[in-house]
């Protein structure tokens, strides 16, 4: 009997282009194969099941058919390493033609390596920067797998990497797979119309076929209560929160009883509120907004000493203090810290407390210690949802005899916490497997994104109400053998509102998967017989021929009269990162990226824009070292028509500035730097401004598009205050203070803390942070 991609001896793979005994045959994935070489596909398969062995078998059949290029894209430069590693491994080609692209690899050395590549292994970011840029070319590439493909929704890379690839590739067939897409129609939905989704096809750990490939999962939800010195704390911040919602009813907004209000609530709300700001301007929305801003504050604090404890809720409190009286904080945090009830919720958890914390604690302490004395072999997942809440999670577990804990969180490093770089995260999961540590604390960073060893027992710290995080975190256990998932809730608490929330989503996502895989799921169905013969590539191509391109909304936009001249923009190469240039490209406009030294975007020789989201705007106006009015001030000195968008619908609510500041600024750029400012809501709209700026100047004015211009050299007393004022805490004036004072930057180092505080805007505690930062060891 012949070869055929599917056989009954021995059970592996054949498959010309997948190397011998390499792959195991699994019925329902190649079942689920067969669907996707139909069309556009969304497959759903739990963690663990091998949905990039579903991936393998497509890509194989459709370079075997087609030829030119696949794409592999997935979130994390970790998790390209590891597909990259599987696929040379499995597949028979070359295997320097199997690539890994992500940001660590310079643009010009991958425009090059594109050409050589059979394979492409990539994170989204870098493919999308590479589409925008013209330094690779879509139209041979005969497939495209989205790996957590759930990521495809708003202005998420894989959206524009799909819509591109459709209007470019000779043949465009792609592969979404995901353990988790969503729970709402609406959020289904729209990533199969962000990937082009024909068909839908699903496997759920029940389906005849995945069966005897799923380990049982134990799950146990085990109840604790709050004990009454937590609740005393809490109940201070609730009285807090129920005079704020009265001074919000005071003001003509009223709003529901605290018991009934969610953060979800609350985020509406301001929304309401700020939308309120683009009418007349009524002075109340401002306070109503700032005592929001303490309502949403207060309502994490709360959450805090429900579901964490005594230390998350301390340390929170500690960062809002820091925050209310820095330079530049904000009113609603110094309220807050300075109102009755909080400081005596402080003294609470500074003296009286003691030794009391969550009963949460204690239980993870017994339940991880339980599971590695009864099996020491064991690897064990702790999740939790904050950073401060992993930490204290890691010091109490590493009490305990035979454990060897590691916290595990994301590269962005915080207030007095320092993040773990991607080669780190892949060192402690490989110490990990070899069992150098038994248990690894994690946050949201191992749902998704590594390759991250099988584990016998995953501990929710707290109940989470996302259905596809809490699919994520329960498919950490339960692949080789018998798994057990064990979720701590705090009685009475929004821990057990979270519990419903994430059980209720994941059945309407199960049920919705179904539904769609029931509506979408197309009349021809791929054989068996058809893979033995090879003619899956023949269905195949007639799907493709009968799948008709999704229009976009610019397909039906009015031409625009340019005469047939393309509209060009230079784009600075930092705004690649926007949705604006993604925008700009929709529309027809000709990109270049340049390092411009003036401007984020140049539309002819004397018009240059400068662009600035309403957060970066308002931060400007009280961070010296932002420096809006020094970039203006150049804009204006080298280009004649100098233009400023200030992009976003929070620009009086993003820092809790007094108006007239703002509209003070606002003046000063106008009258007294000459730069016109025009609003935009969002990327979309900014890029409108930007074409029809183009369009005016290159069509109408008939100008060139010419970027020019460098920066202003600071001064020596410029660079001097920059050096002095970099110290945490030190503003400009205060930095001219002291230079003037001392006379040189030198002196302001070798000052002590005495003749410091001789200096105007200079108390105890900044004398005594500039000497710690000048006298600290360094320790990298």
């Amino acid at each position: 009997m012949k070869d055929t991609l599917f056989t009954n001896e021995p059970s592996y793979i054949k498959h010309p282009l997948i190397k011998p005994d390499t792959v195991e045959q699994r019925l329902y994935q190649l079942n689920l194969a067969g669907k996707a070489l139909e069309g556009p596909s969304l497959v759903v398969l739990p963690t663990g099941l091998g949905k990039t062995i579903i991936a393998l078998f497509v890509i194989a059949s459709r370079l075997q058919r087609f030829g030119g290029k696949a794409l592999l894209l997935s979130p994390t430069k970790p998790l390209v390493e590891q597909h990259a590693s599987f696929f040379r491994r499995v597949m028979n080609i070359p295997e320097e033609e199997v690539l890994t692209f992500t940001g660590s690899i310079s643009p010009a050395e991958r425009e090059k390596l594109w050409e050589k590549g059979r394979l492409i292994v990539s994170t989204p970011q870098v493919i999308e920067n590479d589409i925008l840029t013209k330094r690779i070319s879509l139209e041979d590439v005969s497939h495209v797998t989205f790996d957590e493909a759930h990521r495809a929704v708003g202005n998420y890379a894989y959206t524009f990497i799909a819509e591109k690839y459709f209007e470019a590739a000779k043949n465009p067939h792609i592969l979404a797979i995901t353990a988790s897409p969503g729970s709402s129609d609406e959020k289904i939905a729209e990533v199969c119309e962000a990937l082009h989704i024909e068909n839908v096809a699903v496997k759920t750990e029940k389906d005849r076929d995945v069966r005897p490939y799923v380990q049982e999962k134990e799950i146990e939800w085990v109840k604790v209560n709050l004990p009454p010195e937590m609740k005393e704390v809490r109940d201070l911040l609730e009285i807090i929160m129920d005079d704020r919602i009265g001074k919000l009813g005071e003001l003509g907004f009223p709003v529901a009883a605290r018991k009934n209000m969610s953060k979800k609530d609350l985020l509406a709300l301001q929304k309401s509120l700020q939308s309120e700001l683009r009418g007349e301007g009524n002075p109340a929305v401002f306070t109503a907004l700032s005592v929001l801003a303490e309502m949403m504050k207060l309502n994490h604090g709360i959450e805090l000493i429900e579901t964490q404890g005594v230390l998350a809720l301390k340390k929170y409190l500690e960062k809002l203090g820091q925050e209310a009286f820095a330079k530049g904080g904000t009113k609603a945090a110094k309220r807050l810290m300075e109102d009755l009830y909080m400081r005596k919720a402080l003294h609470m958890l500074k003296e009286n407390m003691g030794e009391v914390e969550h009963p949460k604690l204690g239980l993870a302490q017994k339940i991880v210690s339980g599971q590695l004395e009864g099996s020491p072999e064991s690897r064990v997942i702790v999740f939790t949802n904050y950073r401060d809440t992993a930490e204290m999670v890691t010091d109490a577990l590493s009490e305990v005899p035979g454990l060897s804990p590691v916290r595990f969180v994301g590269q962005s490093s915080k207030y007095k916490d320092k993040g773990l770089t991607q080669k780190k995260q892949v060192e402690i999961i490989e110490k990990f497997r070899e069992g150098e540590y038994n248990v690894l604390v994690a946050t949201s960073v191992a749902e998704e994104g590594l390759d991250i060893p099988s584990t016998d027992l995953v501990l929710f710290y707290e109940p989470i109400p996302s259905e596809i995080r809490s699919i994520q975190r329960k498919g950490r256990t339960g692949r080789l053998h018998k798994g057990r998932v064990v979720v701590l809730v705090t009685k009475g608490t929004r821990d057990e509102a979270y519990y419903w929330s994430s059980k209720n989503k994941e059945k309407r996502m199960l049920n919705s998967m179904h539904g769609l895989e029931s509506a979408l799921c197309s009349k021809k169905t791929t054989s068996l017989s058809a893979f033995e013969n090879g003619t899956e590539a023949e269905a195949g191509a007639e799907a493709g021929a009968e799948f008709e391109k999704q229009k976009t909304l610019g397909e039906f936009e009015v031409p625009d009269e340019t005469g047939g001249e393309t509209l060009r923009v230079v784009i600075d190469h930092r705004e690649t990162k926007s949705g604006v240039a993604k925008s700009l490209d929709r529309m027809g406009v000709g990109l270049s990226f340049k390092a411009l030294e003036v401007g984020d975007y140049v539309v002819s020789d004397r018009v240059a824009v400068e662009r600035k989201r309403t957060d970066d705007f308002a931060s400007s106006l009280i961070d010296g070292k932002r420096n809006l009015f020094a970039q203006l001030s150049d804009l204006a000195r080298v280009y004649e028509k100098p233009v400023l968008i200030i992009e976003g619908e929070d620009l009086f609510t993003a820092r809790q500035l007094n108006p007239n500041a703002i509209y003070g600024s606002l003046a000063s750029i106008a009258i007294d730097f000459g730069v016109s400012i025009l609003y935009s809501r969002d990327e979309g709209e900014t890029a409108s401004i930007l074409k029809v700026l183009a369009k005016r100047e290159q069509i109408g004015e008939k100008r060139e598009v010419n970027p020019h211009g460098k920066k202003s050299a600071s001064t020596l007393a410029e660079q001097q205050e920059y050096l002095v004022s970099a110290i945490s805490n030190i503003g400009p004036k205060a930095a001219r203070n002291l230079l003037l004072h001392l006379g040189s930057v030198e002196a302001v180092m070798n000052a002590d803390t005495e003749e410091l505080q001789k200096v105007k805007l200079i108390g105890p505690k900044t004398a005594a942070r500039i000497r710690e930062i000048v006298t600290s060891q360094y320790k990298g």
